[in-house]
């Protein structure tokens, strides 16, 4: 090989080296630093945009966790309602057995009359009730979204407290009431009461299946963009050699020119 000056073919190579030596290192101490493999878009186009929409599902599947909780919440408060419904109507037929009793005087008859009307007025005020706003009863349905792609949903019952108590609070009076009127009262909130109930446990494993979606999504997300931290530490610690010896040997080469002044002494 001739020896020149202006040209430094070993220096060239040798600043080249040192330069994408430098780069890698670089790169290792940002991946490490932040604990992401893709720390610009460069790194990993593809891959960028698979994490992106996974990520964008796992807000999704958090947000719809969140509703399926409301929704227990509101199903919750609906059944705490017909608990009610249920315990006014046995005391409603209680107080109809009681004021069937012959040794009762006219006035304790109105007596157990006073508190029925105090204990329709209850019945229809369990009927108005709202949850956030949101009529607990009514009739009809609420649908729930129970999956994060809107592909699935379910419907809440609105029981029907007013229709099902309808005879209890219009009548006059306790002896305007028959048993089989009350017992039929009972049974249709008692009918709710299972409705709800079923309602409650599909909203409860529908929770529990967004769960397991949400640990699924974070896995392949995570093999996309964490970064192997033992495996990117060897890099880091290889690039930094490549670096100090790329440093090394540039000035090397750079001062193997310095022959070239011995031969014009």
């Amino acid at each position: 090989m001739s020896l020149v000056i202006n040209t430094n073919l070993s220096a060239s190579q040798a600043a080249g080296n040192l330069t994408s030596s430098n780069a890698m290192l670089q790169k290792s101490l940002a991946r490490l630093s932040s604990g992401s493999k893709i720390t610009s878009s460069s790194d990993d186009a593809g891959g960028l945009a698979v994490s992106t929409k996974l990520q964008a599902a796992i807000t999704r599947t958090d947000a719809t966790t969140t509703n399926i909780a409301n929704a227990t919440s509101f199903l919750q408060t609906q059944d705490g309602g017909l608990k009610t419904a249920g315990k006014v109507l046995e005391r409603i037929a209680e107080l109809k057995t009681l004021s069937t009793d012959a040794t009762k005087t006219t006035s304790d008859i109105a007596n157990y009359d006073a508190e029925f009307t105090a204990l329709q007025s209850q019945l229809t005020g369990v009927a108005g009730e709202k949850f956030n706003g949101v009529a607990l009863f009514g009739g009809g349905t609420l649908s729930v979204l129970t999956s994060e792609d809107a592909t699935q949903s379910m419907n809440i019952t609105l029981a029907d407290v007013a229709a099902s108590t309808n005879t209890v609070t219009t009548a006059a009076n306790l002896s305007s009431l028959t048993a089989t009127n009350i017992s039929d009262a009972i049974a249709s909130v008692a009918t709710s009461r299972a409705q709800n109930g079923a309602e409650a446990s599909r909203l409860g494993f529908a929770a529990d299946q967004l769960v397991v979606n949400r640990t699924n999504l974070e896995a392949a997300n995570s093999r996309i963009v964490d970064v192997d931290v033992a495996q990117e530490s060897t890099k880091l610690a290889r690039s930094n050699i490549l670096v100090q010896a790329g440093s090394a040997m540039l000035a090397q080469a750079n001062s193997s020119t310095q022959s070239a002044l011995k031969l014009l002494q």
